[in-house]
């Protein structure tokens, strides 16, 4: 195993060839990384302010107990400590509701949706909704190679290719001005990577995944290549790298001409003439 100095010059330095190799950034771009408290969002923050980007961070608060009040925190501290401009955005100050109370609600309606479908759906609208009006060029993830993988791998076994035609260092198929690019900087490192360094630099977060986070389907997929890690340690870069090259045909075939439609409700960009988020929440009335 290399020494910890090795080791951080040495991630650093990829995370720069990834920025480099994709193009994912221009000098004068303005970001916001959307900051969850892990060690992922803590650690792509980190690095984009060291490489001297212009950042600042977002951060939604799902009010999920202890869990999100630790994170938030964290960040807080984090940010406040690192002279970065930190905005939190509140699921009961916004909606009224946590996660926890809508995903009640939405039971009680008789839609079984997964917790992390409904937080994820409502936190890309919030995100989206607030970069854009910083008028920031992009939104940086914390996702990783693993991550991506895993997502990968998922949509695969279900014949979800246009799903995967959406990832990417640069996900997504449509471009709008109604739609803030996102970036993933850390798309070619992976997960065990990301926490060895995270714990190097004694970067103040959570291990450990969120209490709601029980989606069979994903752990089943998860625990399946950290299982088969053991005999082929590189497995999650190497589909990452199998994916890329899938990826030109895959956004070929599935490209759309279409506008994005407006959602009827809140004129937030949608697929259909509601958006998924006024979808979900015209339950909760």
């Amino acid at each position: 195993m290399v020494s910890d100095k090795e080791f951080v010059k040495k991630f650093e330095q990829k995370v720069k060839n990834t920025i480099k190799k994709f193009n994912l950034i221009s000098p004068k771009d303005k970001l916001v990384v959307a900051v969850s408290g892990g060690k992922d969002s803590t650690a792509a923050l980190y690095l984009l302010k060291k490489f001297g980007y212009d950042v600042e961070a977002v951060t939604v608060d799902a009010v999920i107990g202890k869990y999100t009040k630790e994170n938030r925190k964290n960040i807080e501290k984090y940010c406040k400590e690192n002279d970065i401009n930190l905005h939190i955005i509140c699921f009961r100050e916004v909606f009224g509701s946590s996660l926890c109370h809508i995903q009640s609600l939405l039971k009680q309606k008789g839609l079984n949706l997964r917790s992390c479908a409904v937080c994820g759906v409502l936190r890309r609208y919030l995100i989206n909704k607030f970069v854009r009006k910083t008028n920031a060029a992009k939104v940086v993830t914390g996702h990783n190679a693993s991550d991506e993988a895993q997502v990968y791998l998922m949509n695969l076994f279900k014949n979800k290719q246009e799903m995967n035609a959406r990832l990417g260092p640069l996900p997504g198929l449509i471009r709008s001005k109604l739609f803030v690019p996102r970036i993933k900087p850390l798309y070619l490192v992976t997960e065990d990577e990301v926490e060895r360094y995270s714990k190097i630099m004694n970067f103040p977060v959570k291990y450990g995944r969120c209490p709601c986070a029980f989606d069979a389907y994903r752990n089943y997929i998860r625990n399946f290549l950290n299982e088969y890690k053991e005999i082929n340690p590189g497995v999650h870069l190497n589909i990452v790298k199998h994916f890329l090259k899938e990826l030109p045909e895959l956004r070929k075939k599935f490209e759309t001409s279409k506008q994005v439609n407006v959602c009827k409700k809140c004129g937030e960009p949608a697929k259909e003439k509601t958006c998924r988020a006024c979808q979900i929440l015209s339950h909760l009335q």
